[in-house]
């Protein structure tokens, strides 16, 4: 019997731990320092996160993760992987949004009836 509980115990706590482990870390972009940045951020290796962090020195602050863009090897294809890791400000980053300067997505057309001139 104290085998049987035994085995329980272990299974409970493998099974707690391999939970905690599939939880996403956050971190924010705007207070993580490169070896942070490097540890949490998917496809960010030490050069990227350097960079990031530099950016965010002469840029200032980063209002969206969109704005990862800006620095040089980060394309919205990284931000995506790491969307629900990022943070800005305290709050995770949200769906994507336009940047001046790149091209946004385009809407998706809509019919609308023909105006009647009067």
């Amino acid at each position: 019997m104290n085998k049987f509980f035994a085995i329980v115990k272990t299974f409970a706590l493998t099974a707690l731990l391999a939970t905690s482990a599939f939880a996403a870390e956050k971190v924010n972009i705007n207070t993580a320092d490169a070896a942070t940045l490097d540890r949490v951020l998917v496809g960010v290796g030490p050069s990227k996160a350097e960079a990031i962090v530099v950016y965010r020195k002469q840029n200032g602050a980063f209002r969206t993760a969109d704005q990862l863009t800006g620095v040089k090897g980060i394309g919205l294809a990284t931000i995506e992987k790491n969307r629900d890791r990022i943070m800005v400000g305290g709050v995770a980053a949200g769906p994507a949004k336009a940047l001046p300067g790149k091209a946004a997505a385009k809407p998706m057309a809509t019919k609308t009836a023909p105006s009647k001139a009067r």
